[in-house]
């Protein structure tokens, strides 16, 4: 069976991580969550001093920093799931808080940033047998992939189901303040100049809304086992 790239992209909190992480578990395949390096570069930069209590991003002394930013995915066999790691130092759980989610589209945006990490993303895939997802991966990291898929759902389930995400990690936020972060972000991801999160032409539609993972799985197992067989 040849190995071929899977390109996930679409809005946040439609599920691209879990349907990309089930995946690559099935097909033996490397799972790399490129919405994790950005967060992570985000954390990096609030932890560093670079962003303001307002929320702006000192863009200069971020970009001066890009060198100094080590991030690497580890597998781990016990949980059967891959972990982020910045500079060495695990960071599954610092990354996905509400300060990091507010300040990340602004990262992101910024070129050398994005500069930086397609590179990075383009030589995790050289080999094939990735699963990648993001935000511009069929558009721009991996134009060529051999698969597509956009995701989406509606705003309310989708700030719904990141509601319970966080409520069972034990984060105390609200609903409303978890709408309007992800509608922000949706506005951002879409208005920004560099990499915007559009559907490639190609990109197959996948509307998760009244869907379940196991429902999803079997849809896209069908496209995939048609391309490696």
């Amino acid at each position: 069976m040849r190995k071929i790239i899977i390109a996930i992209d679409g809005y946040s909190s439609s599920g691209k991580s879990s349907f990309a992480k089930n995946i690559a578990k099935k097909y033996g395949y490397i799972f790399i969550d490129t919405g994790a390096m950005y967060r992570a570069v985000t954390y990096y930069a609030m932890q560093n001093g670079l962003v303001d209590s307002h929320g702006s991003v000192y863009e200069d002394k971020l970009i001066e920093n890009l060198p100094n930013i080590k991030i690497t995915f580890r597998y781990d066999p016990v949980t059967e799931a891959s972990s982020i790691f910045l500079n060495g130092v695990k960071i599954d759980e610092e990354i996905r808080s509400v300060d990091v989610s507010d300040k990340v589209a602004v990262v992101s945006s910024i070129p050398q940033v994005r500069e930086r990490l397609v590179a990075l993303q383009r030589e995790m895939g050289r080999d094939k047998g990735i699963v990648m997802d993001g935000r511009d991966i069929g558009t721009v990291v991996f134009p060529d992939a051999d698969l597509k898929i956009f995701m989406t759902a509606d705003p309310e389930i989708r700030a719904m189901r990141r509601y319970r995400e966080l409520s069972q990690a034990g984060k105390k936020v609200s609903l409303e303040e978890i709408t309007q972060n992800i509608l922000k972000r949706d506005n951002a991801d879409i208005t920004r100049t560099v990499g915007p999160l559009k559907k490639a032409e190609d990109a197959l539609l996948l509307d998760n809304s009244r869907m379940s993972l196991e429902q999803q799985m079997l849809w896209v197992s069908e496209k995939i086992d048609k391309l490696i067989k």
